[in-house]
């Protein structure tokens, strides 16, 4: 009868061990496939800038010049 239950869980650790290896596996590829280069001939570089929008503020709406504190 041990020898049944040393098989059975022989076998529960050989499955998680592949499972948790197929997980790693299917993972790391999905991470080297989402940050590699695009191949230089196939894809067209684009540019990115950082765009710089400065809003415009309201006179009418609270002070028009900043407060000073005097003494």
């Amino acid at each position: 009868m041990s020898t049944m239950n040393i098989m059975n869980s022989g076998l529960k650790a050989l499955a998680c061990g592949v499972g948790a290896l197929a997980i790693t596996t299917v993972m790391s590829w999905s991470l080297v496939e989402s940050t590699s280069a695009a191949p230089t001939s196939a894809v067209a570089h684009t540019e990115q800038v950082a765009k710089l929008t400065i809003q415009q503020r309201h006179v009418w709406f609270g002070q028009s010049q900043p407060a000073v504190l005097v003494d």
